[in-house]
């Protein structure tokens, strides 16, 4: 199975009371962790057509709050609809256990031992000044957390968060998460007839 674990870093001059209204957002930089070739690369906004063929030949996108924000935004730049590729979203994974969403920062200092590198609004600083390699590096790295994150719960079927001073578990179910979709069942079957 070929995953594309990603991340997009976006600019917009309107943020209300903390949202973020996805339709505001302008895309800068799409990064991405081939699961074929075991590397990472990143897309400007102009590099996306050579972007397109990668993720069509994805059998899942793995994300975090990729289902809500990254997915949608990238919809607008696609001449397709990438909601029709299986996705996991990993804040949604630990929303649904915990009935509340945790930050990637979060998750990934308690359970990997290492945090980001920044936040989206240094990362819209480091683009309004210029230094587009850096925010390229920057979305990298969230990827790498994020595929560091969901091969850690492959592996012991938990994620971890800080509660006030606790450490504490959460139990993520992945079993459906490299389980076969009904069509690549079907088509598996047919080719082996």
């Amino acid at each position: 199975m070929r995953a594309i674990t990603f991340d997009i870093e976006s600019i917009s001059d309107s943020n209300v009371r903390g949202h973020i209204d996805v339709n505001e957002q302008e895309l800068t930089v799409v990064a991405i962790h081939d699961s074929e070739t075991g590397e990472y690369s990143s897309y400007f906004k102009e590099d996306l057509p050579r972007l397109w063929p990668i993720l069509e030949r994805a059998d899942q996108l793995i994300g975090f709050n990729s289902d809500t924000f990254d997915i949608p935004l990238l919809n607008r730049y696609y001449p397709g609809d990438l909601s029709h590729i299986r996705s996991l979203d990993l804040l949604s994974e630990v929303q649904k256990v915990l009935g509340r969403r945790i930050r990637l920062q979060s998750l990934a200092e308690a359970t990997l031992g290492k945090g980001k590198k920044g936040d989206g609004l240094k990362a819209g600083e480091w683009w309004k000044e210029g230094k587009k390699d850096k925010v390229a590096e920057y979305c990298i790295e969230d990827v790498r957390l994020t595929r560091e994150l969901y091969e850690y719960a492959m592996k012991h079927g938990v994620l971890k968060y800080k509660d006030l001073r606790d450490i504490r578990d959460i139990k993520i179910d992945t079993a459906h998460w490299n389980a076969p979709t009904a069509a690549a069942a079907a088509m598996t079957h047919a080719f082996q007839l």
